[in-house]
């Protein structure tokens, strides 16, 4: 007797909670292994496109030289605050400056930080929920094996020790789900955290500049 076994002779809903098992668990390995690849570069990036912009001579060459590193547009779109902001009519217009320019950078960041948080909430998801459904499966494949036992007439340890083991590793699946997507969910969460802070820093930098040439 085997897992292999349990999900043969199982009903649908045992073979349900397995395929429901399966999509979660392939959802969240790509999930993983795209914002692995992603934030890993985008750690870099943010470093060196932050001081290839302070180490340039001119607003110009500092476009250039933060594009020629920042290969997923992190730090980029915050370099249009620099840009002589146009006059506009109502209450977007009213402010000075300084307001303005905040306006830029903050909705830059928002949009930078949606952008590295997608996929955190299916791995959060996954996690949660990954243990209920292998345990769902668990107690369906007892409940199931239990009856059939009982209506063989014949009930001892043997004949219980082997279904029920395998009903069980419905719950070991579950857990073999969740556990890499809530490490994966922590893990992606405290490099976002830190990517945050250092684009925090950068725009909290360029609100405080004056007006640069654009040449």
């Amino acid at each position: 007797m085997n897992a292999a076994r349990f999900l043969v002779e199982g009903d649908a809903v045992s073979r349900s909670v397995a395929l429901g098992l399966l999509l979660l668990s392939v959802a969240s390995w790509v999930v993983i292994a795209w914002k692995l690849w992603l934030l890993q570069r985008a750690v870099a990036d943010v470093a060196r496109g932050t001081a290839a912009f302070w180490q340039a001579r001119s607003l110009a060459d500092a476009r250039h030289a933060v594009a020629a590193f920042d290969r997923h547009a992190l730090v980029t779109p915050f370099l249009a605050a620099l840009a002589p902001l146009p006059a506009t009519a109502g209450l977007a217009g009213a402010g000075d400056r300084a307001q303005r320019r905040t306006r830029v950078l903050r909705d830059a960041l928002h949009a930078v930080l949606g952008r590295l948080q997608f996929g955190q909430v299916l791995l959060a998801t996954v996690g949660a929920i990954a243990p209920f459904v292998g345990l769902l499966g668990t107690v369906w494949g007892i409940h199931h094996a239990l009856v059939d036992i009982a209506g063989a007439g014949q009930i001892t340890i043997e004949r219980i020790a082997g279904p029920v083991g395998e009903a069980l590793v419905m719950t070991a699946a579950g857990l073999a789900v969740a556990i890499p997507a809530v490490l994966a969910y922590n893990l992606f969460g405290r490099r976002i955290t830190r990517i945050e802070a250092a684009l925090e820093g950068f725009a909290q930098d360029l609100r405080d500049l004056p007006e640069l040439p654009q040449g």
